[in-house]
């Protein structure tokens, strides 16, 4: 009797386990399909001269030879983090602002749902009407920037914003912080949340003031958030893309191509010279960067613990 419970038992197990199989198994083929097969496809292909059509012709190294001294690729990397770097300063630095602005239980700063919504709304925007609005404020001839520069007597003339390499790249790093800072926010603000408010009436009794409290308990507490919000902007900031391509003339990425990114410069050989195999050497010399880069921020935030 005790073992045919057991084999029943056993039997029941089997099925509530295949049940389980076949509800995980829709996610896990599209997955593979859609996520797996294209990274695999990819590196296949950057070892060949493929180029979307035809046969593959196996290149060896070639093509990775090729990115590590192509030096218009090193000026996109370049580019890119210039335009990223300062994205980050501004991003972090007024996410960082208003964290301590929200969480100083001295002013109580009601409505923080309310906050939240207006800042991240840029966030949620689509790109391209992004990109179009700034266009038509930063217009050097129409632009309403320049209009109300000019009435408050500013400039004497119009400034082309996006048509100088003296200001192009800052303009992008500029939009760039205004979308993305709202994420930042609530994400350091969620870190703070979850900090023990006794740390915080503590220090208040004590007399420790905000930048005190904010470098002492706020800031060493916010490390894991801080990590993550980091890794993520670097990982976003070197896969640039969408803005710049739209403001900034396509994959030229005018004036003087000081705002072509590295992902705009990968796509001009994949979709427009055809060069699928060296557009595909790009991606993984650029996914090489981004890892690295991503240990070594993940390393140097996490190496010594106080």
């Amino acid at each position: 009797m005790a073992e045919t419970m057991t084999e029943t038992k056993k039997v029941k197990r089997r099925n509530y386990n295949n049940v389980a199989y076949i509800m995980v198994a829709p996610f896990v083929i599209v997955f593979l399909i859609f996520s797996v097969y294209p990274v695999l496809r990819t590196l296949q292909l950057s070892f060949t001269d493929y180029k979307g059509y035809g046969e593959l012709n196996f290149t060896g190294l070639k093509n990775y030879l090729r990115v590590l001294t192509d030096k218009y690729f090193w000026k996109s990397l370049g580019n890119t983090l210039n335009i990223w770097i300062l994205n980050i300063v501004l991003q972090l630095g007024l996410a960082f602002l208003l964290t301590i602005i929200f969480s100083d239980i001295k002013y109580k700063i009601k409505g923080l749902s309310i906050f939240r919504c207006i800042f991240y709304l840029p966030n949620i925007i689509a790109t391209t009407s992004v990109a179009f609005l700034f266009k038509t404020l930063l217009d050097w001839r129409y632009g309403t920037v320049n209009q109300i520069l000019y009435k408050l007597g500013i400039v004497s003339s119009p400034i082309d914003w996006l048509g100088q390499t003296e200001t192009a790249p800052y303009v992008a790093s500029v939009i760039l912080s205004w979308m993305w800072f709202g994420n930042s926010f609530i994400m350091l603000m969620a870190g703070v949340q979850g900090i023990n408010k006794d740390y915080f009436e503590a220090a208040a009794i004590d007399g420790a003031g905000r930048w005190t409290v904010f470098g002492k308990i706020t800031l060493p507490l916010l490390k894991p958030i801080l990590l993550y919000v980091s890794i993520t902007s670097l990982i976003g900031g070197l896969q640039m893309f969408d803005l710049p391509f739209l403001m900034f003339n396509g994959t030229k990425g005018d004036p003087l191509g000081v705002t072509q990114t590295m992902v705009m410069y990968m796509y001009k050989f994949g979709f427009e010279t055809h060069q699928v195999g060296y557009a595909s050497a790009i991606a993984y010399v650029l996914f090489t960067l981004i890892l690295v880069v991503s240990l070594i921020q993940f390393k140097v935030m996490n190496g010594k613990e106080d």
